[in-house]
């Protein structure tokens, strides 16, 4: 049986303080100079914190997890793309033909689609894991775009998802979505989470050009002032505010987290969406935080919100912009290569053993 959303909660420890020292110590008896090589000591440190062990185990079965919704946002006219674009890219995506799996197959990661929200009309395409909730979210600029059973609904299943490939054997789990309208969902749930202003964390998204985001800016706007209201009416808390201005991904993905975090495994964060998911997961979950890896810097504007949250700088800035997970599964092999190096490198007391 699932857990339930608290009870998944309380089992997420704090990461291992006392691990993170030991490679900390370990980083400066190696044969190199210490400091050297920088940002890739702090992961592995981190590393070892999260697996409570130093040095920690190197990560060899990656898995991405990508999370299908669409938005009853896509009403108020914030994309370009109509929503039949999200069932689309769920088949092209279980088909191996996006971007996702392209960069999936060069790090080595399997590829999970999950439907949580879709609007789906036909059949389950063949290689998507079928859980969802309901046919899309609500519009936020109108409602809660979801009832907290069916946020608590969509995070238990993320979690089973996680779990399930937790005991077949994925020690690395990387976060993606696909859902047309969702960086307007995630806009409002980066000003709620932070108390940015809507125009500081709204940008483009899939959109052909900036002709749209003022109108997403208002939107935004118009989400939170609603959510304030029925906040003051009592749906207060973090698992309130991602049921009324998050997505149904989010709160799969939030899942995913939590299943992760759980069973000591790193869990890195993608782009602007599944950042935004982070936020949402670490207001529920502080301890949360020291199992995040940011992979990399989104080119949205919410992106460059999350590491600031984690506690470190994403990985990577390439500027991209796609979602998917792609950003993230990039980041994999500086996760493979922080712990590799903590782990198989030799000490300098090695070193001046064998040259004396």
């Amino acid at each position: 049986m699932t857990p339930t959303v608290e009870e998944l909660i309380g089992s997420v420890l704090q990461v291992d303080h006392a691990a993170f020292e030991r490679a900390r110590e370990r980083h400066a008896g190696l044969a190199k100079p210490p400091g050297s090589l920088g940002r890739l000591e702090d992961l592995g440190a981190r590393l070892a914190a999260i697996s409570g062990r130093c040095p920690p185990p190197v990560p060899s079965s990656p898995a991405v997890v990508v999370a299908a919704a669409d938005h009853g946002v896509h009403a108020q006219g914030v994309s370009d793309w109509p929503q039949e674009v999200t069932a689309a890219m769920v088949a092209t995506a279980a088909s191996g033909g996006a971007a996702v799996n392209a960069i999936a197959r060069t790090v080595g990661a399997r590829v999970v689609v999950v439907d949580v929200g879709t609007l789906r009309l036909g059949p389950v395409p063949d290689g998507v894991r079928d859980e969802r909730v309901r046919s899309a979210t609500r519009d936020l600029a109108v409602e809660p775009a979801m009832t907290l059973e069916e946020c608590r609904t969509a995070i238990r299943a993320g979690a089973r998802v996680a779990a399930e490939l937790i005991d077949g054997g994925t020690d690395l789990l990387v976060t993606g979505e696909v859902g047309i309208g969702n960086t307007t969902a995630s806009a409002a749930l980066f000003a709620a989470f932070t108390g940015a202003d809507p125009s500081d964390v709204t940008g483009k998204g899939a959109n052909l050009d900036h002709g749209r985001t003022p109108l997403k800016v208002e939107v935004v706007r118009t989400a939170l002032a609603r959510h304030a209201t029925d906040a003051a009416a009592g749906a207060q808390g973090p698992l309130a505010t991602l049921a009324s201005l998050g997505g149904l991904e989010h709160a799969a993905l939030v899942g995913v987290m939590l299943a992760g975090a759980a069973a000591r495994i790193p869990v890195v964060i993608d782009g602007v969406v599944t950042g935004a998911a982070a936020l949402a997961a670490v207001a529920l979950c502080p301890d949360l935080a020291g199992y995040l890896v940011a992979g990399h810097t989104s080119a949205e504007p919410g992106g460059r919100t999350l590491p600031d949250r984690v506690g470190e700088p994403a990985l990577l800035d390439l500027r991209l912009r796609l979602g998917e997970g792609t950003g993230a599964l990039l980041a994999v092999p500086l996760v493979q290569a922080a712990a590799r190096v903590l782990t198989e490198m030799a000490t300098l007391a090695d070193v001046t053993k064998d040259a004396g």
